[in-house]
C-alpha cells in the first residue's frame, strides 16, 4: 500500500482525525468512499456500498459493562460480538453496547462513522484477531461514507489495542 496524497485525496475530501493520526504514526492507509444510507448504517451495508469485502470491513462497537468502564471492540461485518468472550476479557458481569446517542458525547463520533482511532478518550480497545489474516482491514475514517484501508497489526500498534478472539 503505498503512502501518496494522489492515491488518498483524489476525491477532495477533508482529512479526518483517523487519517491525520495515521499520518502521523506514518502508518500507510487508503481510503473509500461510498454512499451512505441514513436508514441502513450498519457495517454490512456500508461493505456493500462501498464494494469491500464484508469480512475485511470492520465495525466498531462501544460497550459499558457494570462498573460503568468503557471498552471498544472491532469485528468483522460479518460476525458479533460474543459476549461470554468479552465479559471475561474485560472481567465484567455484564456488557452491553453504548445507546447510539450516547456515541457522540463518549467518542466523538456517531453512528455509523465511530472510528477507531481518534476517540475523545483513550478507552481499552480490542481488535478481532481475524484482522491478521488480511493485508488491510478497513475501518470508519470518522465519518459516514469514509473507510480506512490499513494493515490490523498497524492498526493495533496506534491504537495500543489487543488482537483477540471476539467473535462467535
Amino acid at each position: 500500500m503505498e503512502h501518496t496524497d494522489e492515491t488518498r485525496y483524489t476525491y477532495g475530501m477533508t482529512k479526518t482525525n483517523a487519517m491525520r493520526i495515521l499520518e502521523t504514526e506514518n502508518v500507510p492507509f487508503e481510503v473509500h468512499t461510498y454512499e451512505f444510507d441514513e436508514e441502513n448504517l450498519d457495517a454490512q451495508h456500508a461493505a456493500a456500498s462501498a464494494g469491500l469485502p464484508p469480512e475485511q470491513v470492520f465495525k466498531t462497537i462501544v460497550m459499558r459493562n457494570e462498573r460503568n468502564e468503557i471498552y471498544v471492540f472491532c469485528v468483522p461485518a460479518t460476525t458479533t460480538v460474543n459476549l461470554k468472550k468479552v465479559r471475561a476479557l474485560t472481567n465484567s458481569k455484564d456488557i452491553n453496547p453504548v445507546h447510539p446517542q450516547e456515541l457522540l458525547k463518549l467518542t466523538g463520533y456517531i453512528r455509523g462513522g465511530c472510528s477507531p482511532l481518534g476517540m475523545k478518550k483513550k478507552y481499552p480497545t480490542y481488535i478481532d484477531e481475524t484482522a491478521i489474516l488480511f493485508d488491510i482491514i478497513f475501518v470508519s475514517a470518522g465519518q459516514r461514507g469514509l473507510q480506512l484501508g490499513v494493515n490490523g497489526e498497524q492498526l493495533a500498534s496506534v491504537t495500543g489495542a489487543e488482537l483477540t478472539e471476539l467473535t462467535l
